[in-house]
C-alpha cells in the first residue's frame, strides 16, 4: 500500500497521551506540513501557534472543564469525565490554528495536514475544537494575550499532539457514504 494511504488508514484520534513532549525536529516538521497546506487563491489565511508549555495547557484544560461542569447540559462534561477527566487528554503540545474570518475550509485543511504529519512521524494526535471553550470563557482574553492572538484573528482549530499513552484503532470506514455518479 502507498505510504500516504497507509498513514491515512491507520490514523486515529488519540485520547490518552503519555505527556512527554516530542522532539523539536518532529514539531518543526509538523509545523512545516501545516504551512504547506493548500488554500483558496493561495491566501494562506492562517497562523500556527505551537503551544508546548504543559502548565499552560493544563491551566486551559482545567478552566475548560470547570466551564463544562457549570453548563446546564452536563452530557459533554460527563463524556470527558468518562475519558479521564481532562479535555486535552494530557497532551504535551497543542497546534493552535488561528484564522481570518470565513476561512474555516482552509483551516480544516491545515488541521488535517498537521494530523497526518504527526501520524506519519509516529505521534498520536486528535483534531480538537474544544480549545474554543477556555478561549471564549471568562479568562479567554487572558489566555489569548498569553498566546499572542493578533488583532482580527480568531480560533480556527487545534490539534493535540504527543506520544500516545495507549494504542488506539482507526474508525471503521462507512463505505455506504460513497456514491459515484
Amino acid at each position: 500500500m502507498n505510504e500516504t494511504l497507509r498513514v491515512i488508514a491507520e490514523r486515529y484520534s488519540c485520547r490518552a497521551f503519555e505527556g512527554s513532549l516530542p522532539e523539536k525536529e518532529k514539531l518543526d516538521a509538523i509545523a512545516l506540513a501545516a504551512v504547506q497546506s493548500p488554500s483558496g487563491m493561495n491566501r494562506q489565511p492562517w497562523q500556527i501557534v505551537v503551544i508546548t508549555d504543559k502548565a499552560f495547557i493544563e491551566e486551559m484544560d482545567k478552566d475548560a472543564m470547570q466551564i463544562l461542569s457549570e453548563h446546564e447540559d452536563k452530557s459533554m462534561y460527563e463524556r470527558f469525565m468518562g475519558r479521564g477527566g481532562t479535555m486535552f487528554y494530557n497532551a504535551p503540545c497543542i497546534f493552535l490554528i488561528l484564522m481570518q474570518s470565513n476561512t474555516g475550509l482552509d483551516c480544516g485543511i491545515v488541521s488535517e495536514n498537521i494530523a497526518l504529519a504527526a501520524s506519519a512521524l509516529g505521534l498520536g494526535n486528535c483534531i480538537c475544537g474544544m480549545l474554543r471553550i477556555p478561549l471564549n470563557g471568562a479568562r479567554g482574553e487572558e489566555f489569548k494575550q498569553k498566546i499572542g492572538f493578533p488583532e482580527g484573528w480568531e480560533f480556527g482549530m487545534s490539534v493535540l499532539v504527543g506520544y500516545a499513552g495507549k494504542p488506539g484503532t482507526p474508525h471503521e470506514p462507512d463505505m455506504s457514504k460513497i456514491r459515484y455518479i
